[in-house]
């Protein structure tokens, strides 16, 4: 009984020290006419490969940034930066906007209808419309 009492203590206090990932979502303006996009979709605008929307980035410190290219594009960040780092390079593509966190995301896209951008399901309010969930 007590090795199980042991174990359990040591299972919970394993589980607490696994840090929560947040839900990553990706958002347009509200006046967008898409409601909703796959995966892929939204990969296409954060890797370069379609201009239909303008990303819009967060730091690379941000770990909202990390989780989400992991989620959406199955790369890691710096895979990311890499890849448009060349796109810019050849003349292809422009950075995308990077602000410096889910509130100036926020901002940013509520204020360009063209605009998409990822922040935290529960950073999500009435200026933004979330298109993608990358749970």
């Amino acid at each position: 009984m007590k090795q199980l009492i042991q174990a359990s203590i040591g299972a919970a206090v394993l589980f607490l020290a696994v840090p929560a990932m947040a839900e990553v979502v990706a958002v347009v303006n509200p006046k967008a006419a898409e409601s909703s996009m796959t995966k892929d979709q939204v990969a296409q605008f954060f890797l370069g490969k379609s201009s239909a929307f303008t990303p819009v980035d967060q730091p690379d410190s941000a770990p909202v940034r990390a989780e989400f290219y992991k989620k959406v594009t199955d790369k890691e960040a710096s895979q990311v930066k890499a890849l448009w780092s060349k796109l810019v390079f050849t003349g292809k593509a422009t950075m995308p906007k990077e602000v410096g966190d889910s509130a100036a995301v926020k901002k940013a896209v509520a204020a360009d209808p063209k605009a998409i951008g990822y922040i935290e399901k529960s950073a999500v309010d009435a200026s933004v419309k979330v298109v993608y969930s990358a749970s």
